[in-house]
């Protein structure tokens, strides 16, 4: 068993610290996140921050972590010039390509062309999706905050348009993540499909557990 204090784990090698807490919360949603500048400039890039708030209306979060000194912020400048992105689910033969999205490419390159996944324009939206993704949605940002804590940003967004096929939808609304092949994260680089679940009804303290079937 692995123990470690707060203090120490101050004192962990910083990458090491980083793949541990990285990892350590669990399998996260992997997810491309699609922009593009003012004149138009695509940009693409794989994120594991985002996170739901509420469905009436329907909002989502993304977290973007901050960067070195110096270092470009492609994703975060769009969003922050244009109000606008998209989020698009990852299959498992489009992790090399989704994982390929993380290298640091200058402003002036899509990683649409490098990786060979294809932009797709969804009309009056200003921002790209992906067409290889099973699910895509748009979103228009809401607000914008950097946190004291370590000056991380959180952006909260509304959902504009959601595009899903209709076989990964149940008959009450919610989604079938395993018929999508849809893929998570954990930690940084290690990506993981996902198997069948188990379903329960709405939780009362009145009545014990009821699973789905």
């Amino acid at each position: 068993m692995s123990n470690w204090t707060a203090e120490e784990l101050k004192a962990l090698p910083s990458r090491y610290r980083g793949n541990l807490i990285n990892g350590i919360a669990g399998f996260k949603p992997a997810l491309l996140v699609g922009t593009a500048d003012k004149q138009g400039q695509s940009n693409l890039a794989v994120f594991s921050g985002v996170f739901h708030i509420g469905a009436s209306p329907p909002v989502l979060g993304l977290i973007i972590r901050p960067c070195p000194e110096g270092t470009e912020r492609h994703t975060l400048d769009n969003i922050l010039a244009t109000k606008v992105f998209t989020l698009n689910h990852i299959t498992e033969p489009m992790i090399p390509a989704a994982h390929q999205t993380s290298a640091r490419y200058p402003r002036s390159d899509s990683e649409f062309d490098a990786t060979e996944l294809t932009e797709e324009w969804i009309p009056e939206f200003s921002a790209p999706a992906v067409k290889e993704s099973p699910v895509k949605l748009g979103l228009s940002l809401i607000e914008h905050q950097v946190l004291a804590v370590n000056q991380t940003h959180m952006l909260i967004a509304g959902v504009q348009w959601l595009q899903c096929p209709a076989s990964g939808i149940r008959d009450d609304g919610s989604v079938n993540l395993i018929d999508l092949d849809t893929q998570t994260v954990c930690g940084l680089d290690s990506y993981h499909g996902v198997k069948e679940g188990r379903r329960f009804a709405y939780a009362k303290a009145d009545r014990a557990t009821q699973a789905l079937t």
